[in-house]
């Protein structure tokens, strides 16, 4: 409104300057004297200008009748499209500033002028690859989703504009959620431009996502001859494919063909902690014992895992915790300063109620790691060295309030999940998952949390002190926990990788 009427306000102004130099010009003195041959003719001041706008309007309407002479001739000299020529010349002056005035907009913001721009360009120019894109984006960015998928769809069309065409509504399907009309036309896609990087990495994560391991694996080695993925990479990849199969055909039921899948995984990727441990249950369950062993001792070597700890101790179910001991020192030589190895040495010194070696290999990690399976296994050890209760429960009061670790963290959404995937279940991402302490654990605990051990110390020291009374019966989970057991690794059952 207020844009409105200063407009109309600068209007009239523009009005009544007109006005007023008119009028000065009729009373001014002077003017132009032309004279021709035995004629004169005096001008005055105001009848100057108006003679000189209609001298140069006439110069224009001359150069335009002069072009259109130009066309006629070379018209009637067998040039066919020449006044077709002279017309879209004008036509297309038009258009281009149109198309100019778009992209300007388009450039500032303003999504609805682009679209309005773009539609007059559309009007005087015979280029659909330029308007139809721009209107798509126009309409993009003003929010009418509706028009710019009738703007794709008319890309579709044509030969020169129908990956682009599929390639937007994909993107519009993808927002909406709808992944399997978007895995369609990734598909159309890929087929019109095989070694476009974005199309290749969105149909690879659309097919992994809907666990299509074949096509997926078929797309990644496009990938690697096209150049857009190095040789290193691609064999990580095919490894992660390989696997996700192994574990769909697992949840099938199909033992042997999922041993297959799992040795063919460890194979490309020998680091990949998943495929080392459904490898090493392969050649367990195929008695195969030494090619399990050097699995879990290779892929231990590039990086320790609670998990290779476990499958390491299927490999000897029934032995003692002493010879055990002894057959793990195979894993913990390797790195032995590394937290999962000093904790899984703790852990099996523990079984085998060695409780002074097993509190040397804790050493400092209560101090430099504090995460919830050292103080549990500080609680265990002094258990096992016969201290009070108050001290083993201290112990366990930290556990409590303490970060838990290491676990399966998505690099691109920073999502914690329990188990391995090969695509993050929140946000999609096809091999994002790595072992590593999530950002919430480096979070400050809430306020007293460090007061809690004291508390149960001091409440476990009085109720040594004075016979427990009916309200002391009330149980608090922190005050009555018990040590946890350390990891039992011939017990542990891991559904993910039994085969």
């Amino acid at each position: 409104m207020l844009w409105a009427l200063i407009k109309i306000i600068v209007f009239i102004g523009l009005v009544a300057a007109a006005a007023w130099g008119a009028g000065w010009l009729m009373e001014a003195d002077g003017g132009v004297r032309i004279a021709l041959a035995d004629t004169e003719f005096t001008l005055g001041p105001l009848e100057s200008i108006i003679a000189l706008v209609l001298l140069l309007i006439s110069v224009w309407l001359l150069l335009v009748v002069l072009g259109f002479v130009m066309a006629v001739l070379r018209f009637a000299a067998g040039d066919d499209t020449a006044i077709r020529r002279w017309r879209s010349r004008r036509r297309e002056r038009k258009g281009y500033d149109a198309l100019t005035e778009s992209l300007v907009a388009l450039a500032s913001g303003d999504g609805r002028t682009a679209m309005t721009q773009a539609d007059k360009a559309d009007r005087y120019l015979d280029r659909p690859e330029l308007t139809m894109l721009l209107t798509a984006q126009a309409a993009e960015q003003a929010g009418d989703k509706a028009k710019a998928e009738a703007a794709y769809r008319r890309m579709i069309e044509d030969d020169r504009t129908r990956f682009v065409g599929i390639r937007g509504i994909m993107k519009q399907k993808l927002a909406e959620g709808d992944t399997e009309t978007a895995l369609a036309l990734a598909e159309r896609a890929f087929a019109l431009k095989p070694k476009h990087e974005e199309t290749q990495d969105l149909l690879l994560r659309l097919q992994a996502g809907n666990h299509d391991w074949q096509a997926a694996r078929k797309t990644l080695g496009a990938k690697l001859r096209s150049g857009g993925m190095p040789r290193d990479l691609h064999k990580r990849r095919d490894a992660v494919l390989a696997l996700g199969s192994a574990k769909d055909i697992v949840t099938e039921g199909q033992t042997i063909e999922a041993r297959e899948k799992a040795i063919e995984a460890n194979r490309l990727s020998p680091d990949l902690i998943p495929a080392a441990v459904m490898a090493s249950d392969a050649y367990v369950a195929d008695n195969r014992p030494k090619y399990a062993t050097r699995i879990i001792r290779k892929a231990w070597t590039a990086e320790p895992h609670p998990d290779l700890a476990a499958a390491f101790a299927r490999i000897e179910p029934n032995e003692t915790p002493e010879a055990r001991v002894k057959r793990f020192q195979m894993l913990t030589n390797i790195q032995p300063d590394h937290l999962e190895t000093r904790m899984l040495k703790a852990e099996l010194l523990i079984a085998a109620e060695d409780f002074p070696a097993a509190r040397k290999a804790i050493g400092d990690l209560v101090e430099t790691s504090p995460v919830q399976r050292v103080l549990t296994i500080m609680a265990a050890i002094e258990r096992g060295s016969g201290a009070d209760d108050a001290v083993v429960k201290g112990w366990l009061a930290r556990a409590v309030t303490a970060p838990r670790g290491p676990r399966w963290v998505c690099e691109n959404c920073g999502t914690v999940h329990a188990d391995w995937e090969p695509v993050c279940l929140n946000c999609g991402a096809f091999d994002t998952l790595s072992w590593r302490r999530p950002a919430e654990d480096e979070t400050e605990l809430p306020a007293g949390a460090e007061m809690l051990p004291l508390i149960v110390g001091s409440i476990a020291d009085k109720r040594h002190e004075e016979p427990p009374s009916d309200d002391d019966l009330i149980d608090a989970d922190v005050v009555e926990a018990e040590p946890s057991p350390p990891h039992d690794y011939a017990d542990e059952e891991d559904e993910k990788t039994k085969t």
